[in-house]
């Protein structure tokens, strides 16, 4: 994509703060959608709970990055959080996708961020984008956010939907909390340890993220992760061969359930998701094996 302006949600996010400053280090114009008045040149006011955006600073744009939502694993699956993350997800993206189809001149592209958890639990089987939706809170969710983008499909602009795995990273997500235990050799497998790990590097997840934006033709689902899943078991030798650091403290999956109550389905559950269409596209993974993708962060 020749220099542009791109709209960011979720600017603040792990995966956002990485990809705003890939833009703008190849000379993009990036404004970040903020929840309050905006105070710079650079911001743009929005309240997915109202479905309200500032649709004059989208003006210009050529492609919009959705990546907004509340976190799932910040905090406890009550009732009124799981709410709260269906709203921020479905509303968000529908106030988004109304606010791009209204423009005289929308975007060319729409990228919107959304979850592995589509697939629910998959066990042993390898699922790639053919696969159906699974069951549960987690893959309705998805099911709805993505289906939210619709006005924008409609008004003729491209929408990808990037289902993110788990972002080894050094600081955020997953592998934020991860570091500092196998750091101080507390680190261990959750459970029995049989469970995949869909994984991507922060590299990766960026540049795949860019190739999206930038591939004309790419629409539709396409799965953000590397293209070798491993188990938890996996992960934890690995987190232990390149921090140099013993790895002997197990996590019962009884233990995991009281700490983290409904989250710990999605801790100990399985998902082995592969990026078929990612692949076929033509993009090259720069970390593919979770070695690799932990030397890297």
């Amino acid at each position: 994509m020749q220099r542009s302006r791109i709209a960011v949600t979720g600017a603040s996010g792990l995966i956002g703060q990485a990809l705003v400053r890939s833009l703008r280090a190849d000379g993009h114009e990036v404004c970040r959608l903020v929840r309050r008045p905006a105070r710079t040149a650079d911001e743009v006011e929005w309240d997915p709970k109202r479905l309200y955006v500032d649709t004059a600073g989208l003006v210009g744009c050529e492609a919009v990055v959705h990546l907004a939502g509340a976190g799932v694993g910040e905090r406890r699956l009550t009732a009124a959080y799981k709410q709260e993350i269906r709203d921020s997800r479905v509303l968000g993206t529908r106030a988004i996708a109304q606010a791009v189809a209204s423009l005289a001149q929308p975007p060319r592209v729409l990228v919107c961020g959304t979850a592995l958890g589509y697939y629910g639990d998959t066990g042993a089987r390898a699922v790639d984008e053919s696969a159906p939706a699974g069951e549960g809170f987690l893959p309705s969710v998805c099911v709805e956010w993505e289906a939210a983008a619709a006005p924008a499909e409609q008004a003729g602009i491209r929408v990808a939907y990037a289902r993110t795995g788990l972002v080894v990273a050094r600081r955020g997500g997953a592998w934020g909390r991860l570091f500092p235990l196998f750091r101080a050799g507390l680190g261990g497998r959750l459970g029995d340890g049989a469970q995949y790990w869909s994984f991507i590097s922060l590299h990766d997840e960026v540049a795949a993220l860019r190739h999206l934006l930038d591939t004309e033709g790419l629409s539709g689902p396409f799965n953000l992760t590397a293209p070798e899943p491993v188990t938890n078991r996996e992960v934890t030798a690995a987190m232990g061969r390149v921090l140099r650091r013993p790895t002997p403290f197990p996590v019962p999956a009884a233990a995991l359930r009281v700490v983290l109550g409904d989250f710990a389905a999605d801790v100990l559950g399985s998902q082995r998701v592969l990026p078929s269409r990612l692949l076929d596209s033509g993009f090259s993974f720069a970390f593919p094996t979770i070695d690799e993708s932990i030397r890297a962060a």
